[in-house]
């Protein structure tokens, strides 16, 4: 098990590292091109996945000095989980109107159908002519 851990462990990191280092744009990379990260990390294994995370990439400093998700005058910095964002929440109840306001349509459109429908049926006066389609001659 511990053999199989010897490697797994450097595949893991490694594969992080290209994907990481993938998905980084070349603006955010240091000291070198992003092509030459990725030889880096493919060629040297081992080495090159802890190179790329301690010193390929550059790493923001957050805004205001303060750790993600830190309070601030009663607000969140940064990202806000959609439970907890007004915007959100308010175009979701505006979804719901729309949705609803077009089912009530619909109801009210399927009522006028279903009304017209049994008007034919007593108009014919059970013969069964109501059944057929009126534009068939």
């Amino acid at each position: 098990m511990l053999r199989a851990l010897m490697y797994i462990l450097p595949i893991a990191l490694t594969i992080y590292a290209f994907i990481d280092c993938l998905n980084t744009p070349e603006d955010e990379t240091k000291h070198l091109p992003k092509v030459a990260w990725v030889f880096i990390i493919l060629l040297f294994w081992i080495v090159g996945p802890v190179v790329w995370l301690v010193a390929g990439r550059a790493r923001r400093a957050p805004a205001g000095g303060r750790a993600p998700g830190e309070w601030r005058r009663g607000q969140r910095a940064g990202w806000v989980a959609p439970d907890d964002n007004p915007e959100f929440l308010r175009s979701l109840r505006e979804e719901k109107g729309k949705d609803e306001s077009l089912l009530e349509d619909w109801e009210a459109d399927l009522r006028r159908r279903e009304e017209e429908l049994k008007r034919r049926e007593q108009g014919d006066g059970g013969t069964g002519k109501g059944d057929e389609d009126p534009r068939q001659p």
